[in-house]
């Protein structure tokens, strides 16, 4: 076969290609509403960190999750709550919001190195009658996506930056009904910038 395997080709492209635009538009979508309800999304927020930090503490007592792996959360999350000070705005140069962002991808690296490792045990126990209490793909994965990535994508969903976060943006300040500046949610000003882009781009194709 020549033909098929080139048409299942295009046809992934163009998937990722829907699937991205699906994704973008839902961010897009969330964080008008965020800029719409500040003091709702900053209340919501507040009350998500708190209670993820209830969870992993009871994940620590009740179910044995290891202890320093349940303190960096923690701790993670006591930062993630530092940003709310001055929600819905940040500094991008701001070293709190620069410890967010190391501290995230430090939580996942700590995790998927502690599921990884009783997975492998798993696969190594002595007996074929042996029990290994090893979590579920679908635990691993909700702990992932509720305990270790929530809160980040929400704040950055819900923060809005200085104008001209890009250097490259060209696009007039934002303004609001009343006519004055507002500030514009980061994921709607890459969002815009990208949008930009790719509008130039096919404009300068149409040129002779």
């Amino acid at each position: 076969m020549w033909i098929l395997p080139l048409v299942g080709y295009a046809g992934s492209v163009i998937g990722f290609c829907f699937l991205t635009m699906a994704i973008a538009s839902g961010l897009y979508y969330l964080s008008e509403l965020v800029e719409e309800n500040t003091v709702i999304a900053k209340r919501l927020l507040t009350r998500l960190i708190y209670t993820i930090m209830v969870v992993q503490a009871l994940l620590w007592l009740i179910d044995g999750l290891p202890f320093w792996p349940s303190l960096l959360g923690i701790f993670c999350h006591v930062v993630y709550l530092g940003n709310m000070r001055k929600f819905p705005f940040v500094r991008l140069t701001d070293p709190l919001f620069i410890l967010s962002c190391v501290l995230v991808l430090t939580d996942h690296y700590v995790w998927f190195k502690h599921f990884s490792s009783a997975q492998t045990r798993a696969y190594q126990r002595s007996s074929y009658y042996a029990h290994v209490d090893v979590p579920s793909f679908t635990m691993i994965a909700s702990y992932f996506g509720l305990c270790v990535w929530l809160v980040p994508f929400a704040l950055f969903v819900s923060l809005s930056a200085g104008d001209n976060v890009l250097p490259t943006m060209g696009t007039e300040p934002v303004r609001g009904p009343d006519g004055k500046s507002r500030h514009q949610g980061m994921v709607k000003a890459v969002v815009d910038w990208v949008r930009g882009l790719i509008g130039d781009s096919l404009s300068g194709m149409d040129r002779p």
